[in-house]
């Protein structure tokens, strides 16, 4: 979903798991898949910080 992002105009692109789940992952028990979520939701908190003056894609936290 990158390309569709910068295609838009979004200045702050946060990456995420996929384009299927991206603030999930269906193979994670509950607990793991609430704690990748903390930690995107965490992500994009830090990015709305950052004062931009172009598009920023932030990298994954995830370890893929």
């Amino acid at each position: 979903m990158t390309p569709v992002a910068l295609m838009m105009g979004s200045n702050r692109i946060i990456l995420g798991n996929g384009i299927v789940h991206p603030l999930g992952d269906v193979e994670l028990s509950p607990k793991a898949e609430k704690m990748l979520r903390r930690v995107i939701v965490e992500n994009a908190l830090e990015a709305l910080q950052v004062e931009l003056s172009d598009q920023k894609i932030f990298p994954s936290p995830i370890k893929g």
